[in-house]
Order: C-alpha cells, then structure tokens, then sequence
C-alpha cells in the first residue's frame, strides 16, 4: 500500500515538474506582443470628448439641420465644441437639402453659430457644388460667409470669385471679388 502511495505520488510531481518545465520553456521563449499605442487625443483643456456624434434640430416637427463630426470635443466653460470631420445638412421647407462638410469646425452652443475650416465643399440637392476653404455659418441670420476663394460648379453656370455670402432663407449667393462666370447652357436651375 505504501509504495502505492509513493508511486502516485512521485507521478504527481513527475507531472508538475513536466507542466512548470513546459510553461517556463513557452514563456522564456515569447516576446511580449507589440502593445499598439493608444491615439494621442489631445484636448487642450477640453472638458470631454466624445466620437461619432449627431445633433439635429427640429421645429413644429420638421428637421431643419442636421450634424454630425468624427469628434468633438466640449469646452463647457466656453460653450463651444470643437469638431472633427463634419457634415452640416439643412433641410428646407420645399424639401431640398444643403450639406456642407469641412475638416474641422467650431459649433458655438449658445448662437449655433459655426465655423468650418480645411477643405469645405458645399452640396445642394438641385446639383450645386461649392468649394473653399472657411466657411461661417450664422444661425440667426441663415447666413454663410467666408472672405476666402470661392468656386462654385452647377449644371448650367460655373463661377469662381474670393469673398462669398450665401442667404439660405433666399437662396441667394453673392461673390465680392474677382468675379469669373462661365455659362454652361440650359436653363436648369433658372427661375421663370
């Protein structure tokens, strides 16, 4: 009976010593794996930041804008968020839309005043596009402005000029400076 016990018990540590020998030979032999580094998020005194976000607005139950950015990032005490690739859609009540998406851009929460910058290109539904680099839009005057160069490509018309305001209630666009036109053709996009 005894060396019964003596057999069982020496095959136990037979097999510890083999399984601890087996796990110090695998571990010893591996490289730790390549830990890869988080992204930098600096947000310089930003209160949060959050990923994908989408706000929109409504009235008498009718969406009126629509936006939606990569990040953002929240500075409270200021009451602005700073955006990442962002798309601003409005919805007239006719039912035609007008995006504009930029590389960056500054939403002021208390006017809804905002600020696109890098890369900003302007879509209508009716098949305009405009192109420039800064944009401001005013929310309480449905206006978008920028002193910077404009170029602006429809069915019917091409203009290209430097200082621009657009009135989105009226559907207007004005170019200040150095005008350029180019007539297409057709009367697409022509009223009357």
């Amino acid at each position: 009976m005894r060396r019964i016990k003596v057999a069982i018990l020496f095959s136990i540590l037979l097999i510890v010593l083999i399984v601890g020998l087996s796990l110090w030979v695998n571990f010893r032999g591996r490289r730790p794996a390549k830990e890869e580094p988080l992204p930098r998020i600096a947000i310089e005194g930003a209160d949060s930041r959050i990923e994908k976000i989408r706000f929109m607005e409504e009235k008498k139950g009718r969406k009126t804008w629509e936006l939606e950015a990569r990040s953002m990032q929240d500075y409270q005490d200021q009451n602005r968020m700073v955006l990442e690739d962002v798309k601003l859609t409005f919805f007239a009540e006719d039912g035609k839309t007008f995006t504009v998406t930029g590389k960056e851009g500054t939403f002021h929460q208390d006017t809804k005043d905002m600020e696109l910058r890098g890369d900003v290109v302007a879509t209508s539904s009716d098949g305009y596009r405009l192109k420039t680099q800064k944009v401001n839009y005013h929310h309480r005057d449905k206006k978008i402005e920028t002193p910077d160069v404009v170029e602006l490509d429809g069915d019917s018309l091409w203009l290209k000029g430097r200082g621009m305001l657009v009135d989105v209630d009226a559907r207007t666009v004005k170019l200040f400076h150095e005008v350029k036109t180019h007539w297409k053709g057709g009367r697409k996009g022509l009223k009357g």
